[in-house]
């Protein structure tokens, strides 16, 4: 079964519900070389100032993979090519008081520039062994 199968997604998000999560988020983890992608969320914003991967919200009657693809779209003007794996999800607290589980997703896109921010005030390539301000879920996710 591949990452990409609806069956795979299907059994990420009833696992998710059956431990209680509330929202999902979808994540991408691009790569260049041996660096990876990073952004930073807006002053104001909730986590304001921490570097993070690109991801967002599944909205309703989305798929995982849908989100991965137009969030990964909306915050950085890169076009997945193709998702070559699934390495694993962490659970957080959300702005709303709920826990949102984030599944992450390696990905390869067509080009990796030029980056177009709308919901970020900075990227950067980070080499793992030189991330910025991370979240720990974050780190442990690139530099494990």
């Amino acid at each position: 079964m591949t990452v990409t199968s609806p069956e795979f997604l299907a059994r990420l998000v009833d696992d998710a519900r059956a431990d209680g999560v509330t929202g999902f988020v979808a994540a991408a983890v691009v790569t260049d070389a041996d660096r990876v992608l990073l952004v930073r969320r807006n002053p104001g914003d909730f986590m304001g100032g921490m570097w993070e991967v690109p991801s967002g919200k599944v909205e309703d009657g989305e798929t995982v993979l849908e989100a991965l693809h137009r969030e990964t779209a909306e915050e950085t003007g890169l076009t997945i090519e193709m998702v070559s794996g699934y390495i694993g999800h962490f659970d957080y607290s959300n702005s709303r008081g709920g826990i949102t589980r984030q599944f992450n997703f390696e990905v390869t896109v067509e080009k990796t520039e030029p980056i177009i921010l709308t919901e970020h005030d900075a990227y950067q390539w980070a080499l793992p062994g030189e991330l910025p301000e991370v979240s720990e879920a974050v780190r442990h996710l690139i530099a494990p």
